[in-house]
């Protein structure tokens, strides 16, 4: 049985957090099933076919976006709500000191993408879409954790009515759609991924409240839950991530400034549930592990802002611009998130480790452990 403190310090998913115990998740009888080159090829490939695809279902548009921001603005992304992951800041000199900038590394786009929504136009049932790349330091460097993030980081423009479980249900299947549709292209690219061992996405994802998961679980932490429920349903959507649950705890720590986590939903589900926002998680059957691919939800309206940011004793980032635009209704209301690329590439090409479709940094330990069971980082 987990204790409250057990579940406590799984909140935050620093990753595995051990090497003792990666050694002997990774799988020992791995072989890739793709050259390193055919890899790049099939890569390329994969993203070129879900940017189309993604804007296509979402009515979406390619935008840039950017890799440091203004610390004054308050657009960069905390991720959660506990301070357990600072973005890297740096000074600017500029101009002899004259006219100096304290900037941050982007940790998300999540709020940029928002206030963006405004600066490019976009109407109801429009959105951007961004080949978003971030630095995330705090995190344990595992086979799927690592400092550098790449993500299909999107937002789109919705009307106050929709901000219902029904339509961010309707969403996430779009994207879903998506998503099988790269595995079947890759696999017509190169057949050999058609590999017994490793089953195909299912075409239907099943929602589960994080309420849900709870009860069926109820002496779990949070990532065996999750573990649990992919062995009955292998891909899932977790609905209501960050309202604390029956047990006194959140699903996960949530940013209280931009998805919607604490807007009660009884009205459309009969229980008690809350939140907007959720992620699809898929079991990866190279590393027979629980996979996140994507976290999104509609986002905050300037109500549950106050609210959540109240509820998390936050209340000082009122004074920023952009809770300050939430807050009078200068910015569109909308519903958006992130969908991991690396972590998508790594299922659809049957990858055990993200090192083997990102170039990022890896400590020797992680290194010399991984080419010992054939798994080999690009460097």
């Amino acid at each position: 049985m987990a204790t409250l403190e057990v579940k406590k310090a799984d909140l935050a998913g620093p990753g595995i957090g051990d090497y003792t115990e990666l050694e002997r998740i990774l799988p020992n009888d791995y072989r890739s099933l793709l050259t390193p080159r055919e890899t790049q090829k099939a890569i390329f490939a994969a993203k070129n076919y879900i940017e189309e695809n993604l804007c296509k279902e979402l009515s979406l548009m390619m935008v840039t976006v950017p890799l440091i921001v203004d610390v004054e603005s308050g657009v960069n992304d905390l991720l959660d709500r506990d301070g357990s992951r600072t973005p890297i800041q740096f000074h600017i000199s500029n101009d002899f000191g004259k006219h100096p900038v304290d900037a941050q590394v982007v940790q998300a786009a999540t709020k940029w993408k928002r206030m963006a929504l405004r600066q490019f136009e976009c109407k109801v049932g429009e959105g951007l879409c961004t080949d978003m790349r971030a630095v995330r330091k705090d995190y344990f460097l595992d086979h799927d954790h690592s400092c550098y993030v790449d993500q299909w980081d999107w937002e789109r423009v919705i009307r106050p009515e929709q901000r219902n479980l029904s339509f961010l249900k309707e969403v996430v299947n779009r994207i879903w759609k998506v998503l099988v549709g790269a595995e079947k292209f890759v696999q017509e690219m190169f057949p050999k991924l058609m590999d017994p061992r490793y089953p195909n996405l299912p075409e239907k994802l099943t929602f589960l409240h994080a309420e849900e998961i709870l009860d069926m679980f109820p002496d779990l932490p949070r990532k065996q839950r999750e573990t649990q429920v992919l062995r009955k349903y292998p891909a899932v959507f977790i609905i209501g991530i960050g309202w604390p649950l029956a047990d006194g705890l959140p699903h996960e720590n949530r940013a209280a400034d931009y998805d919607d986590w604490i807007t009660d939903t009884l009205h459309e589900t009969g229980k008690n549930t809350h939140g907007l926002n959720g992620d699809i998680l898929v079991w990866n059957h190279v590393t027979k592990r629980r996979h996140e691919l994507t976290s999104m939800g509609i986002r905050v309206n300037a109500e549950t802002l106050k609210q959540q940011l109240e509820m998390s004793k936050l209340t000082e980032f009122l004074k920023f611009p952009y809770h300050q635009a939430i807050v009078k209704n200068e910015i569109p209301l909308s519903i958006g998130g992130g969908i991991g690329q690396s972590r998508t590439l790594m299922t659809l090409l049957r990858k055990a480790h993200l090192g083997e479709v990102s170039v990022t940094v890896w400590p020797k330990i992680l290194k010399d452990m991984c080419a010992k069971k054939n798994i080999f980082v690009l460097e």
